[in-house]
C-alpha cells in the first residue's frame, strides 16, 4: 500500500470508530466526495487538511500520518535518545542492545526517518563493538533506501571508514568516489570534506600517493575556505598522514598539531581523544627522541577513549601505539601488557592492525629474551597478512616483519617477507 492508501485507511478506520459518516466528517469545510477520495487513497490530503481531520476525529496528527499515537511517538523518540546517549558515553554493548530492541517495535515500521536513524545508530554501535562485517551489512542496506542528501553522505563516510578498517580498500574507494564523483566540482561542505578525508586515507593505505597528495591539497583549500572546525580537523588529520608518508615529517606534525588544537576547542570528547591519539602517534614517529612525551599523550588518549563511543579499532590502535612507545623507551615488559590489551580490543577481522600488534609482540618478547615466543608472533604476522590484498599499508608491515625475522635468525622467513613486501609495493 502507498502512503496515501495508509493515511486514507486510518482516516476511514477512526471515522467508523467515532460513528461518523463521510458527510458528517466533511461538513462544513470539505465535501463528502473529497473525503471519499482521501479514504480510497486517490487523493493525498494537504498538511492543513490532515490537521483539520485529526481535530474532527479527535486523534493525533501523528497517528494519521504515521500510524502511531503521539504517546507512542514520544516513547520511540525517548528510547532512541537513550540509545544514542549510551553510545556517546561509551556503553557500546548497551547502545547496541537498545538500538536492536527499538527496531523490533512494530510502531517504528511506518516511521521511515526514525527507523533509519535507529538502524544508523545500530550500525555505529556495531562498528564500535568491532563487528565490522555486520556494520557493513547494515550500512549497505541503508544505502539502498531513499533518504536525505545529508544522510547519504553520512552513510558513505561510515561505510568508507569501515571498509578501510576492514582492509577492503577498493570498496572503500568506490564508496567515497560514488558520492564525490556525483558532482563535477563539489560545493564543499563539512560532511563532504569529512567524506573526502576518509577517502583520502583509503587512497593512502592503498598506495596511491600521487592522488593522495593532490587530493590532500584540494581538501585543505576547501577546509580553509569553509573555516569550520569539522572541516579543518578532517583535512589536517589526513594531510598529516600524507605528508608523513611522503617524507615531510615536520609538515605532518604541524598538520596534526593544528587538528588537535582545533578539535580540543570545539570537538566531542570521542573525537578529541581520537585526534590526541593520532597526534601522539605522529610525534613518536617523527620525533623519536620525544617518545616519552608521545607515550604520555597516548596514555591520556587511551583513558579518554574508554569513556566515549570510540570504536574497538580506535581503542585497539591506540593501545598498540602505546606499546610501540614502550618499546622505543626500552620498557618491553610494559609493552607486552599494552599490546595484549590492544589485541583484545581489536576485532579479529582487522587483520592489518592485528599484524602490527603481533609484530610488536615479537619485538617485545625478543627484547626480553623470549625468542621462541618472538618467533611465533613473527610468523603470526605472516598468517594475518597473507590473505590481504596488496597495498602500501600491508607492504610496510611485511617489511617490518622481514626485519624482525632477520634479527631472530629466521633467514628463510625474512626472505619470504621481503619478497611479499616488494610485491605489495608493486616491485
Amino acid at each position: 500500500m502507498t502512503t496515501s492508501d495508509m493515511v486514507g485507511l486510518r482516516i476511514k478506520t477512526v471515522r467508523r470508530q467515532r460513528g461518523l459518516s463521510q458527510a458528517q466528517l466533511a461538513h462544513p469545510e470539505l465535501s463528502d466526495s473529497y473525503v471519499s477520495l482521501i479514504e480510497s487513497g486517490k487523493r493525498t490530503p494537504t498538511p492543513a487538511v490532515l490537521e483539520l481531520l485529526a481535530q474532527k476525529l479527535d486523534c493525533s496528527l501523528s497517528y494519521l500520518v504515521n500510524g502511531v499515537t503521539a504517546e507512542q511517538m514520544e516513547d520511540i523518540e525517548l528510547a532512541l535518545g537513550y540509545a544514542r546517549l549510551a553510545l556517546e558515553n561509551g556503553e557500546v554493548s548497551e547502545a547496541r542492545t537498545r538500538f536492536a530492541e527499538l527496531l523490533t517495535d512494530n510502531n517504528l515500521t511506518g516511521l521511515t526517518k526514525l527507523r533509519q536513524d535507529t538502524e544508523f545508530g545500530l550500525a555505529l554501535a556495531t562498528e564500535a563493538a568491532g563487528d565490522l562485517d555486520e556494520a557493513i551489512s547494515i550500512l549497505t542496506r541503508l544505502r539502498s533506501e531513499e533518504t536525505t542528501a545529508d544522510r547519504t553522505i553520512e552513510l558513505a563516510i561510515a561505510l568508507c571508514r569501515v571498509y578501510r578498517d576492514r582492509d577492503r580498500l577498493t570498496e572503500a574507494v568506490e564508496v567515497g568516489e560514488q558520492v564525490l564523483g556525483a558532482q563535477t566540482r563539489p560545493v564543499w561542505t563539512d560532511v563532504l570534506v569529512e567524506l573526502g578525508s576518509t577517502l583520502l586515507s583509503a587512497y593512502l593505505y592503498r598506495g596511491d600517493l600521487l592522488r593522495a597528495s593532490q587530493f590532500a591539497a584540494e581538501l585543505l583549500n576547501a577546509a580553509d575556505l569553509l573555516g569550520t572546525p569539522r572541516s579543518i580537523v578532517a583535512a589536517c588529520w589526513n594531510a598529516s598522514l600524507v605528508a608523513q608518508s611522503t617524507g615531510h615529517g615536520e609538515e605532518a606534525l604541524g598538520f596534526a598539531e593544528r587538528a588537535l588544537a582545533v578539535q580540543s576547542e570545539n570537538g566531542h570528547p570521542r573525537n578529541v581523544a581520537r585526534v590526541r591519539s593520532f597526534f601522539g602517534s605522529q610525534l613518536m614517529r617523527i620525533r623519536p627522541d620525544q617518545a616519552k612525551t608521545a607515550r604520555d599523550i597516548l596514555e591520556r588518549a587511551t583513558g579518554e577513549l574508554t569513556q566515549t563511543s570510540a570504536s574497538a579499532v580506535d581503542l585497539g590502535r591506540t593501545k598498540t601505539e602505546l606499546a610501540r612507545a614502550d618499546i622505543i623507551l626500552g620498557s618491553a615488559a610494559d609493552a607486552l601488557g599494552h599490546i595484549q590489551a590492544g589485541q583484545a580490543a581489536l576485532p579479529g577481522n582487522a587483520r592489518a592492525l592485528g599484524a602490527e600488534a603481533d609484530l610488536l609482540l615479537s619485538r617485545a618478547h625478543g627484547a626480553l629474551g623470549n625468542f621462541a615466543e618472538a618467533e611465533a608472533h613473527a610468523h603470526a604476522v605472516r598468517d594475518r597478512l597473507t590473505p590481504l590484498p596488496d597495498s602500501r599499508k600491508v607492504a610496510g608491515t611485511w617489511y617490518a616483519a622481514a626485519e624482525t625475522m632477520e634479527m631472530l635468525g629466521d633467514a628463510d622467513g625474512a626472505v619470504e617477507a621481503y619478497q611479499r613486501a616488494l610485491a605489495c609495493a608493486g616491485l
